[in-house]
């Protein structure tokens, strides 16, 4: 039995969690998801408790099983308390600002980057070298992160970029000088 798939997904208070055949809409105090789950999943939810059940023992339903549960559950804590992200730029000149709801990014190009949330999505900047992704939906707020951060990455000569809050970047050594060639 799968460990993540066989634990029972607990539904706070205030939230309401809609099973119409394979798709499942969770709805909170932060707002409404829904998503479609694999059809040979079983979902059974009694009281305040959902489990997710795999009707066979196959590969294919076992790897299922915990995604499944795992997909659920992150719509539930979404709508509860919300996802965030924190990303850091490091690099003389590099720098994050707000306009609106739009972020406008200075990375070295000959232009800003203007970058518009989806939906759903906010983007706060607290200080110019951090930037705050967050939203209900886990999926979108890592995808935002990760486009944000794809403009520039951080390189590992001097470190430069955008980077992930806690992220270790492997610094490499430079040229060792000329030495040996004339």
């Amino acid at each position: 039995m799968s460990r993540i798939g066989r634990m029972p997904i607990t539904v706070p208070q205030g939230v309401t969690i809609t099973i119409d055949g394979n798709l499942v809409s969770v709805k909170g105090p932060k707002g409404e998801l829904s998503r479609v789950i694999h059809p040979d999943m079983i979902l059974e939810l009694d009281g305040g408790v959902l489990n997710v059940k795999r009707p066979t023992e196959e590969k294919n339903h076992r790897a299922l099983h915990g995604l499944s549960r795992t997909l659920i559950n992150n719509m539930v804590v979404g709508v509860t308390q919300g996802f965030t992200k924190t990303l850091e730029i490091a690099g003389v000149g590099y720098r994050a600002a707000k306009s609106g709801t739009k972020l406008n990014l200075t990375l070295g190009f000959s232009h800003p980057v203007e970058v518009e949330p989806p939906k759903g999505l906010t983007i706060d900047v607290p200080a110019p070298n951090k930037i705050i992704v967050s939203g209900i939906d886990k999926e979108a707020v890592g995808a935002l992160a990760a486009k944000i951060r794809g403009y520039r990455e951080p390189e590992p000569y001097k470190g430069k970029g955008v980077k992930y809050e806690g992220e270790v970047v492997r610094r490499k050594v430079g040229k060792a000088g000329g030495k040996g060639k004339k």
